[in-house]
């Protein structure tokens, strides 16, 4: 058996199990799918106040895991690195303070670090959708990737001139996108499982 045998047996192994998992879970995904259409719905209807949440949010939880990580170090004083652990935990809490203290200012950051996230979902979406390929619907994956490609160019390219407001926008536009195909796939398979039943 050649190599190129064993990658289409391989390939066609994933494919069986996706589709096995699908069938089984359908309702997942639907109801993930209506969730993130929902929610991407109010990212792109508000979209100033999903990016400063989503500042603040951030900067949140980065306090409080440096509220962690400096708590475990003042209980442990004897552990290695001790400084080291220290000044990281002190730099979460600095980083947290100022995401919470001035949201549109860390916009700008979180737009760039969410332009990032799309072009790496988005090649990722697209490696799904070829494994999928001969499933149904598998070209809502397919376009929900190319469209993380293209809000992640479209991001990079500009991102230092972009409004608060187009982190929310964009953010939203994704999540539906996501949704869409989501819906579709568990819609697809709960057809299905009714003939079978």
């Amino acid at each position: 058996m050649s190599n190129t045998d064993d990658i289409v047996t391989d390939l066609k192994h994933a494919q069986q199990q996706i589709l096995a998992y699908m069938q089984a879970h359908w309702r997942l995904f639907l109801f993930e799918g209506i969730f993130f259409i929902l929610l991407g719905f109010c990212a792109f209807i508000i979209p100033r106040f999903f990016s400063v949440f989503i500042a603040i949010f951030l900067g949140w939880i980065i306090v409080i895991g440096g509220v962690t990580q400096v708590s475990r170090v003042l209980f442990l004083p004897k552990i290695p690195g001790f400084g080291w652990w220290l000044g990281l935990g002190i730099l979460q809490l600095v980083v947290g303070f100022l995401l919470i203290a001035d949201p549109i200012a860390g916009v700008l950051t979180l737009t760039l670090m969410l332009a990032l996230f799309f072009a790496v979902e988005g090649v990722i979406k697209i490696y799904m959708a070829w494994m999928m390929r001969p499933l149904p619907h598998w070209g809502y994956v397919l376009f929900s990737g190319i469209t993380a490609l293209v809000l992640a160019s479209i991001m990079l390219a500009f991102w230092s001139d972009i409004p608060q407001w187009l982190l929310g926008l964009f953010l939203g536009i994704n999540m539906m996108m996501l949704g869409v195909a989501m819906v579709k796939i568990g819609l697809h398979h709960n057809d299905r499982a009714d003939k079978v039943g």
